[in-house]
């Protein structure tokens, strides 16, 4: 074979084969005998096992109970896992933060200090436990859950009784729910009557008694429970149903309000008095039953039941508590006034300025709405800094709620020029004595007329504006834009629209102004607050005036947490100083002798401008003075076409009619760029007029103010020599018919 030896080849093989075969056969030993060992360690553990199991076996009555006992425990964990299967839910639904009061509401108050009305739930959670009297907490608990203090959050004796009970009554007449399982569903769940909802009911009442003390569920169960009335707790059920505070609530009080638990709606003292006075003998009965009262100790509440006070509705400023009410809830979603959800608002709301605009729009609709076919109108009455003191939102809140001064937008004719002007004299273009010319002016195929379809050559921008010149504005767009450089003359117009929509933003307007070619002379829509807003920027110099109904905020314990002068920044100058006293003095000139002449006021210097939309459909007239601003608006919801009203008569009227009551007692500020009246009727009429100084009536009421003003003029005028006369009633004014086109 040459050089190849045995120890390479064996028996004609290589050698790392056999070595493989030798391995694998080792492995193959190894495994069997490692199974074999491992077989028979089994099998006699398995005898073991065997072996002792057999010494427990059991025979007879005790395999019956040995099998019993084991079925249990299989079914006993398999419902455990079953309800906390579904107590994972339950678990999601109990966060901390809703044990904190999420129940918004809020009580105003006017600038005076006096009670406005509330708005939101009426909410108390201000007393504590121990300050409630000892009869209030017996009557809960004899109704609600008389072994309270004695669970573990489910009532598993009384939930056996409810089951009894209501089983031999064929119906549901008796309730389970432990005071801690209602209190769970108050804070986190529905009505809803599902078995899913009352697990997670338990599981939630157990959750409470782990994370609070029994006085402390009882405290949020006393004061997050619904009575009724649109109030929260018993604190606040106490001051709604019997004028007073939980404190001093008698027995017999304290059994109706106790009773008003189980059935709130059914058995509230306003809505059904005798149902509220059976429930509440009820809860007397129950406190007797329950050892917690003698019947000789309920015996004169049963004899002398509790009499609510009366809850007529009274007459409040509900338009203006609507806007303020959604102010705060702004604030609150903003995270400016906290967590706090019971609060009170101290407002800018004046109830004479408030009354008078009430007053006198409804008097001149009487009056005149049938011969001008107009049956609405609004009004926002204003500080220049934003502080609103009067709205009117419609002529009957009781008919309809909305309100027609903040959320109706309604084209501003040319009560909207004051922003084209203000835009291109910001722009350097014009001056109050520069000459214009009412000429024809077309945009495409857009010519705008002037109201007596005719052109009235060159005048001053002041005449121009006093008079309400549409070709002007349109004049204006065009020259803003061109002053960018651009030629092309609709282009121009268009880069000029655009800033006078910046202008007008930066003032106030905050309702979509969409770029038509008649913007300029109030194609737009806006809202009456706005305007009254935005020419507050006239008459504050310049600065944008944002309206605000929050004077200062306090939560329920009397603290502080928001005021309007601390916590908001300060207002922008959005108007150079030059540019308002500009306008101002031009504008000074519409109640003077231009389209306005019927709200010039006596003796006290004031601006304004009128506006009248295409068909009649809206008439407007917005003005000012150094101390207040006003918006007024009249027209009908379905924007119908009223008999020629404009804006020079009934809202110049309306707004004279108001601002003559709103500035007496008043010291009168003049408007930048402008000097007071020299007139001395100007004084008389301020001091004859009802004074409001702050410290002395900063909590009367409205009613006696009212009277203490009425009767202090008649003194004057018998001091004066006059023969004394009566209040005057707003709004009787001679007025023309609607033929007398006045704009």
């Amino acid at each position: 074979m040459g050089g190849v030896s045995a120890s390479v080849i064996e028996f004609g093989k290589p050698r790392w084969t056999v070595r493989l075969k030798r391995a694998a056969l080792a492995a193959d030993s190894w495994l069997d005998d490692t199974l074999y060992a491992a077989g028979r360690r089994l099998s006699d553990a398995y005898e073991r096992l065997r072996s002792i199991t057999d010494r427990l076996t059991v025979s007879g009555p005790r395999r019956l109970a040995t099998e019993f006992a084991s079925e249990g425990l299989n079914v006993g964990i398999a419902g455990a896992i079953l309800l906390l299967l579904l107590a994972i839910p339950a678990f999601r639904e109990g966060r901390e933060e809703l044990l904190r009061n999420q129940v918004f509401a809020v009580t105003f108050l006017d600038r005076y200090g006096s009670e406005l009305g509330h708005r939101g739930a009426r909410h108390d959670d201000s007393l504590k436990l121990e300050e409630l009297p000892d009869h209030l907490i017996k009557a809960v608990l004899a109704t609600e859950d008389r072994r309270f203090y004695e669970h573990f959050g489910i009532d598993v004796i009384g939930t056996f009784r409810a089951v009894t009970v209501n089983a031999r009554a064929s119906g549901v007449v008796q309730g389970g729910s432990s005071l801690t399982q209602q209190l769970a569903k108050n804070l986190f769940l529905s009505n809803e009557r599902s078995l899913d909802r009352k697990i997670k009911e338990a599981f939630l009442a157990l959750w409470l008694e782990y994370r609070l003390t029994k006085n402390e569920i009882l405290k949020l169960y006393l004061d997050r429970a619904y009575m009724g009335g649109g109030t929260f707790g018993v604190a606040a059920a106490a001051e709604y149903y019997f004028g007073k505070s939980a404190k001093d609530i008698t027995l017999a009080e304290a059994a109706m309000l106790a009773g008003l638990f189980k059935a709130p709606t059914r058995f509230a003292p306003h809505v059904n008095l005798p149902a509220a006075r059976a429930r509440a003998n009820d809860v007397l009965g129950a406190m007797v039953d329950a050892g917690f009262m003698t019947a000789g100790q309920i015996d004169s509440a049963r004899r002398n039941p509790a009499k609510p006070v009366d809850r007529r509705r009274e007459s409040s400023p509900d338009y203006y508590l609507d806007w303020a009410f959604d102010e705060i809830r702004k604030l609150a979603d903003e995270g400016r006034i906290g967590p706090e959800r019971v609060l009170t608002v101290k407002t800018p709301h004046d109830p004479v300025i408030q009354k008078q605009a009430d007053e006198t729009i409804e008097s001149l609709l009487r009056q005149h709405g049938q011969a001008y076919r107009v049956r609405q109108a609004a009004t926002v009455v204003m500080d220049p800094d934003g502080a609103v003191r009067a709205i009117v939102g419609g002529r009957d809140y009781g008919t309809s709620q909305f309100n027609r001064a903040t959320a109706s937008l309604r084209q501003p004719g040319s009560s909207f020029k004051p922003y084209v002007y203000a835009a291109a004299m910001s722009a350097g273009l014009y001056k109050p004595s520069t000459i214009v010319t009412d000429r024809p002016v077309c945009i495409g195929n857009w010519c705008p007329n002037n109201y007596g379809r005719s052109f009235s050559g060159s005048m001053p921008l002041t005449v121009a504006l006093a008079k309400s010149i549409n070709t002007i504005p349109v004049q204006m767009s065009i020259a803003i834009g061109r002053a960018t450089g651009e030629t092309h003359q609709a282009r121009a117009a268009r880069i000029g629209r655009m800033k006078i929509v910046e202008t007008a933003r930066a003032m106030g307007l905050t309702t979509p102004l969409n770029d038509t070619v008649s913007l300029p002379i109030g194609a737009a829509e806006v809202t009456v607050i706005d305007q009254a807003a935005a020419y507050s920027v006239f008459a504050n110099g310049g600065r944008r005036a944002a309206p605000y109904a929050a004077i200062e905020i306090r939560n329920s314990q009397g603290e502080v947490i928001y005021r309007h002068d601390r916590d908001e920044p300060p207002p922008a100058q959005v108007l150079s100083a030059q540019v308002a006293m500009e306008m101002n003095q031009m504008l000074s000139t519409v109640p003077t002798s231009g389209t306005g002449r019927r709200a010039a006021l006596d003796g006290i210097v004031s601006a304004g401008k009128t506006g009248t939309t295409n068909g009649y459909k809206d008439a407007w007239y917005v003005g000012y003075t150094g101390n207040l601003v006003g918006a007024v608006w009249f027209g009908n919801d379905d924007s119908s076409e009223t008999a020629n009203l404009t804006g020079g008569a009934l809202p110049a009227m309306v707004w004279k009619e108001i601002m003559s009551v709103a500035h007496q007692g008043l010291e009168i500020r003049p408007l930048p760029g402008l000097t007071p009246a020299s007139d001395p009727k100007a004084t008389i009429a301020r001091a004859a007029g009802p004074a409001r100084p702050a410290g002395a009536s900063a909590h009367m009421p409205r009613q006696s103010f009212e009277v203490l003003s009425a009767v202090g003029s008649m003194f004057k005028a018998v001091e004066a020599g006059e023969a004394p006369r009566a209040p005057r009633q707003a709004g009787i004014t001679e007025m023309p018919p609607p033929s007398a086109r006045i704009r």
